[in-house]
């Protein structure tokens, strides 16, 4: 696809408006780690709200939509979608004692609610699981996501593009640390939203609208996969044929097959579904957990409460820690769950169905249906809106991967050097030592870019990645809440919980390398399920085995050691009020802050009906069902009525 002057105007204005933050914000950021990793704790929160959307829109994020809707369909997207009903406790819970909590990283919670050694040692274990192993991973698949774009739209030697992008990247946050993350985040927020938008429209009014698109696909459901079987059977007979007359005919039957399933979109009945149906097999038979719906069930009732990120997720929680007080933190959370889970994802899924008719079979393409999107990209787009479109792509990889490298650093830095390596107080004065950090935190940065970028050489599917990071952080969810609100959690039930989730996810994926290699296949990063007895343990079949085990794991550990001292307990409460289950200790700790338990419950369940009442107003409306749509919309304010008079109108800063 070749750039027009108008086009590389447009990509080069951006980058300078990038570095011109970097260098505006760099005495700022370099005076102390507060305000290189926290922006000083100044931030409103229509700032921070957006940061951390512009953060979870990174380049990879439409290629794997994309995955989703031409593999599964549409409601494959319940893999992300159901971690709203855990997003909802970092609004009306999490947000706000993380900002009264006060730390610079989640991690150093750990010795703040923990004592000891096993607290020393768990702050040392996660800041390396996820500054370096869950990081490699998440920054890998972006910088993988972005190659796949930079080759078929410029081009290009899909490394040598990338590479410019991440040392664009890596320059200004260097230079101006989370203030330039934020900042950057609002303008990348806005030009990726509007480049989606307009190639959503453009995409649609190609194919010749939005009914000629359902229509289409409606009449090309489960032909697809009839030609499949067809082809198969059609080879089997080729390969027994003895007669050259009726070979002849098999090939030439099999050569127009091939041509047929190359014109003919992979729909199935799924596709077009907001959920997937029940399937007629009993709860208790295979075929049903094999099927579509029983994924829909283990996302809804189990994988969104056992996850890493229950409490908010390190980046997440970077930014709350960041709000001016816990109002603005809390609306900022809100304002960040709309519009990741109800404002961004429609476009990309228009852009998906399109994909389908435009590009109806990309089996045999390099990047398989992940290229869909950028192939709509490069088919449609004219000058000035290619330009557009490069920057959107180019905004989201470096509002995700700046975030990535401060965070890591903060962990690094915060969590490791500065705790176990050089503390404060082996420097002559605080200026001294706080200036030093932030040289470190500068070279760990940049060791941090190139080893992720050697992760993103070694894996494929963007999908996978993503459910290898959920299998490794299965589990340990119900601890992270559990701690802020019952006083029995030590340290070792959250050791064991991590730990549990970690090995067995990793045995996993070791146990299908071994399979993989036995069959005389080569492995790719994060590729084959591992088959037990004949089944294929697709990701949910493994979420219901590693998060028992890990329950059962933490909880004969939680009841074999002692609980924390009655100081750190004390402390702890004393500091956050979070209001819960601490009998022995309630009555030892002056009350001066307001339970964030209290109404939860409905506030949870306003919650709901509000973003995901919106998410699928505008589905609905996108696909002409205006009756409902605008029904889910009278749900989604009442909802935000809800909230607004309740709670957030309440809160005391």
């Amino acid at each position: 696809m070749a750039l027009s002057f108008f086009d590389w105007t447009i990509i080069v204005a951006y980058i300078a408006f990038s570095m011109g933050v970097g260098i505006f914000y760099y005495k700022r950021a370099a005076s102390s780690t507060g305000e290189y990793f926290l922006a000083g704790r100044t931030l409103p929160w229509w700032v921070v709200g957006t940061s951390m959307v512009a953060t979870t829109f990174a380049a990879d994020t439409p290629l794997a939509v994309t995955e989703f809707v031409r593999g599964s369909g549409i409601w494959q997207n319940w893999f992300w979608w159901n971690q709203l009903l855990a997003g909802l406790l970092g609004v009306f819970l999490f947000s706000r004692l993380w900002r009264r909590a006060e730390v610079l990283t989640d991690n150093e919670l750990i010795e703040v609610r923990y004592s000891g050694k096993p607290a020393a040692g768990l702050r040392l274990f996660k800041a390396g699981v996820f500054a370096i192993l869950y990081n490699f991973i998440v920054m890998g698949w972006v910088i993988n996501a972005m190659a796949s774009i930079a080759a078929i739209m410029l081009n290009v030697d899909k490394w040598a593009a990338v590479w410019i992008c991440v040392v664009i990247a890596l320059s200004y946050s260097l230079l101006s640390g989370f203030w330039g993350v934020v900042v950057t985040d609002m303008v990348q927020f806005l030009i990726a939203m509007v480049g989606s938008i307009a190639l959503a429209i453009i995409a649609v009014n190609h194919v010749g609208g939005m009914d000629v698109i359902l229509e289409k696909l409606r009449s090309f459901t489960g032909e697809h996969a009839s030609i499949e079987t067809a082809i198969q059977q059609v080879g089997s007979q080729l390969a027994v044929a003895t007669d050259s007359l009726r070979s002849a005919d098999l090939s030439a039957s099999l050569e127009g097959l091939k041509m047929q399933l190359s014109q003919t979109p992979a729909v199935s009945e799924h596709t077009l579904s907001f959920i997937p149906p029940v399937p007629e097999s009993g709860f208790f038979t295979l075929s049903f957990w094999e099927s579509p719906f029983s994924q829909f069930l283990v996302y809804m009732t189990v994988l969104w409460w056992s996850m890493y990120n229950t409490d908010g997720g390190g980046y997440i929680i970077q930014r709350m820690s960041s709000a001016k007080d816990e109002r603005h933190a809390l609306m900022a959370t809100l304002w960040y769950q709309t519009a990741h889970y109800a404002l961004r994802v429609w476009p990309w899924i228009v852009v998906a169905l399109a994909s389908m008719v435009m590009f109806t079979d990309l089996g045999a393409h390099e990047l398989g249906s992940k290229a869909a999107y950028p192939l709509v990209m490069k088919a449609l787009l004219g000058s000035g809106m290619r330009g557009v479109l490069v920057v959107s792509f180019l905004a989201a990889f470096m509002s995700t991967i700046d975030t990535h490298l401060n965070w890591s650093a903060s962990y690094i830095i915060n969590d490791v050097y500065k705790r176990f390596f050089k503390p404060e107080s082996a420097f002559r004065d605080q200026d001294t030592a706080q200036r030093h950090y932030v040289v470190i935190s500068k070279i760990a940065t940049v060791l941090l870019m190139l080893l992720a970028a050697y992760t993103a050489i070694q894996m494929q599917s963007i999908e996978k990645a993503w459910k290898f990071i959920a299998a490794m952080g299965a589990g340990i969810g119900l601890v992270l809440i559990l701690r802020w609100f019952w006083w029995r959690i030590n340290a070792w039930t959250e050791i064991a919980a991590l730990s549990t989730s970690l090995f067995l996810a990793i045995l996993f994926e070791v146990v299908a390398y071994f399979q993989t290699r036995a069959a005389g296949m080569s492995y790719e990063l994060f590729g084959p399920d591992p088959v037990f007895f004949g089944v294929t343990m697709q990701f949910h079949l493994k979420l219901l085995i590693i998060v028992p085990i890990s329950i059962i794991s933490w909880l004969i550990v939680t009841f074999m050691t002692k609980p924390e001292s009655e100081t750190t307990l004390i402390n702890f409460y004393q500091r956050v009020q979070p209001g819960g289950w601490w009998g022995p200790i309630q009555g030892k700790v002056t009350h001066t802050l307001q339970p964030v338990s209290r109404g939860f419950f409905g506030n949870w369940v306003a919650g709901v009906a509000m973003i995901w009442g919106l998410t699928f107003s505008i589905g609905h409306m996108v696909f002409g069902n205006w009756g409902i749509g605008l029904f889910l919309l009278g749900v989604s304010i009442l909802g935000f009525a809800w909230m607004w008079k309740f709670t957030i109108s309440k809160i005391q800063v």
